[in-house]
């Protein structure tokens, strides 16, 4: 009995404890300063919010129907959404999470089209391929969030830098959740934007849950604006369901940050009254909590005090709701009778990637002879001369030159806005690298080591890789991958990773073995406005040496080289391995064998790998990559499928053993399958 009192003791005093929180901290709530907007101007913003608020009414009904999907619910919070949209310019960026339907309708989409999106049909903006508010649209400069919600605070820091770097003073707004503060791409961002005075505004809606897990076991600091502090970065708490509040301090913030370029954090206190998403529900929401913040109400309480001020009679509430609903049934009635979406397969395959067609600069008569490391750096160089819209962002990349000098001097010759030191934020830098695509410029983003891509690889293959093929936006990026082993330089500086990225539909990956190769097709990728993930070979950098065009120089990607002719048996490679095939020929030289180096593995050059088995019947593929699910397996499989009846042996693979790799240069040895490709090219002949 005395545990059960105990029980509901300390229940109640936790009630008690979050009400009276929430009272301390809104404490002024619904104090709306009318004295501060004009009567055209509070009424605007009274019709603003009413929109969304009717729109998300009807939804919820079509929802119970079955004739949308899904529905992340915005109601209580749609004063944040529109007041930052309205002190925003409309040729600024804003980047909205799936609650701020607000943005949308004060950005003017037609209705009709938001309708169909969230129906999948084709005047949507995804094509059907996406749901609800992911989704971009450059003509409304709204830039829709991924379900992986941190990117695209990132991607507000690159829409800002291009911005910057063009001398423009505009402002980018970003929006996530109070859960989404705790990803770590949070902090990248805002220390990035602090680090290089981005003019960012971060609106974090702290709505009191992430899905069901309450903000106390979200964060310990007492405000996210706190957060603010320990990146150097002006922060403020607002009351989110003011629209006065909100709509005029954000005016004069906003105003601020054009005349002084900075990066601002915002917290608006809100709440979340409908489940994070309407199969949800709300029953971890204490009873007297959710009344609480209903009786907050954005909408009731700013009606309540028009109407008290005689800016608002019932009468005008009256016909504006009417206004709005017969525009909401007017464009469902077009959406509902809009045909479903239909596709081919070739339709599909084509919005993968941007269409793009490279205009031929081949290499000219004058030559020189130089390392594979000098010629990616030429080409850096020559390409950084040809688009001054191209930025190098990494660690370490500017005074310093980077950790293999390939960008040393760049500083002097570019500046230092264009060839952009880097935090160690991996992630938030990809996705600064997508917001200066979006914002139209290109980057080259290195990688100190491939290995440490990990550290970036969601915005990779979530927001670079999906984004064109979701709602038609490239992503001018080339991410530079130095890699590979038989350097000593052990587990974590020594992979090469490329089946990462070539299983990801969206992604090019390129893999020179040559100076001019790696000149001609870093220049190309560069041009691509597609992402692509180019691999350079450490061991390469300095061993390696040949004639290398002086002018500017490109190779189309997808294309393999053929170089050398044989019957006797296909071999086929690329990057380091592809020296490895060359040394072991020469010593066995009385192998004639048909050699391909792939340069590019996605897009593959098919056909050529088919020729050639066709040509010789035998098939011996080599990677320094371990041999699971690597590229070796996929060609396997291709051959497989398109040449079994040619084949007069079984596929080998040569690949390194599947471990992590070694330091110590006896073990790497072992390691890696150089050491076997001598035997099983005699064994594949023989065979």
């Amino acid at each position: 009995m005395k545990l059960l009192i105990l029980q509901y003791v300390e229940c109640f005093f936790k009630k008690l404890i979050i009400s009276f929180t929430f009272e301390i901290t809104n404490y002024n709530y619904m104090n709306f300063q009318l004295d501060l907007l004009s009567p055209e101007k509070a009424i605007e913003l009274y019709k603003a919010m009413l929109k969304p608020r009717l729109i998300e009414t009807k939804m919820l009904t079509l929802l119970r129907q079955g004739k949308i999907s899904k529905w992340f619910s915005g109601i209580g919070q749609e004063a944040i959404a529109v007041g930052v949209t309205q002190v925003l310019n409309q040729d600024e960026y804003i980047l909205p999470m799936h609650r701020n339907l607000g943005v949308f309708t004060e950005r003017k989409i037609p209705l009709y089209r938001l309708f169909e999106q969230w129906q999948g049909k084709a005047n949507g903006f995804t094509k059907g391929r996406d749901r609800s508010f992911h989704f971009g649209t450059q003509e409304f400069k709204i830039i829709g969030m991924i379900s992986h919600l941190g990117p695209q605070l990132g991607v507000a820091d690159g829409i800002a830098l291009a911005h910057k770097l063009r001398e423009k003073n505009k402002i980018t707004a970003v929006f996530t959740g109070e859960g989404g503060t705790s990803e770590g791409d949070f902090h990248e961002a805002l220390n990035v934007a602090s680090v290089w005075s981005l003019p960012v505004l971060f609106c974090v809606e702290n709505n009191g849950y992430g899905l069901s897990t309450p903000t106390e076991e979200q964060f310990k600091c007492e405000h996210i604006a706190d957060r603010g502090q320990a990146y150097g970065m002006e922060a403020h708490i607002i009351d989110g369901n003011n629209i006065v509040e909100v709509y005029t301090k954000l005016n004069e913030i906003a105003t601020s940050m054009r005349e002084n370029q900075r990066p601002v954090l915002i917290e608006f206190k809100t709440f979340r009254r409908r489940g994070h998403e309407e199969a949800s529900g709300t029953k971890y929401v204490p009873d007297d909590l959710m009344a609480y913040w209903k009786s907050k109400d954005p909408i009731d309480n700013y009606e309540e005090a028009l109407i008290k001020a005689n800016l608002l009679t019932p009468k005008q509430k009256q016909e504006f709701s009417t206004k709005i609903i017969k525009e909401i049934t007017e464009h469902l009635d077009i959406a509902f009778k809009a045909p479903a979406i239909s596709s081919s397969v070739e339709d599909e395959l084509a919005d993968v990637y941007k269409s793009f067609s490279l205009e031929p600069s081949p290499k000219s008569e004058v030559t020189t002879h130089i390392r594979f490391v000098d010629a990616i750096r030429n080409s850096l160089q020559q390409s950084m001369q040809k688009f001054d819209n191209l930025v190098i962002m990494g660690q370490d990349v500017a005074e310093y030159g980077g950790v293999f000098k390939i960008t040393e001097g760049f500083v002097e010759q570019f500046g230092k806005e264009r060839v952009r030191n880097t935090p160690i934020c991996e992630s938030a830098i990809v996705s600064a690298a997508m917001g200066l695509s979006i914002n139209g410029m290109k980057a080259v983003v290195e990688m100190q080591f491939a290995d440490f891509v990990s550290s970036g690889f969601n915005p990779i293959v979530n927001y670079l890789a999906k984004v064109h093929y979701r709602w038609n936006q490239h992503a001018d990026v080339v991410v530079r991958m130095p890699c590979g082993a038989g350097v000593g330089a052990g587990p974590f500086h020594s992979q090469t990773n490329e089946a990462w990225f070539t299983k990801t539909p969206g992604l090019k990956v390129v893999y020179p073995a040559f100076p001019e190769d790696a000149k001609a097709l870093l220049a190309a990728s560069i041009e691509d406005p597609n992402p692509v993930l180019f691999f350079e070979h450490k061991a390469l950098y300095r061993s390696v040496r040949g004639d290398v065009s002086e002018n500017y120089t490109t190779l189309p990607l997808g294309k393999a080289n053929h170089l050398k002719e044989g019957h006797q048996i296909s071999i086929i490679s690329f990057g380091a391995a592809v020296h490895w095939v060359l040394e072991s020929l020469e010593e066995l030289d009385h192998v004639e064998a048909d050699v391909l180096d792939l340069r590019t593995l996605a897009p593959l050059d098919e056909e050529a790998i088919i020729n050639s088995v066709k040509k010789t019947g035998k098939l011996l593929i080599v990677q320094e990559d371990t041999s699971f699910g690597g590229v070796a397996s996929d060609i396997s499989a291709l051959i497989s499928d398109q040449c079994f009846e040619y084949l007069d042996g079984p596929i080998k693979i040569v690949s390194s053993l599947p471990t992590p790799v070694p330091f110590a240069q006896a073990l790497e040895t072992q390691f890696l399958g150089k050491s076997r490709l001598n035997k099983s090219i005699e064994d594949l002949v023989n065979y």
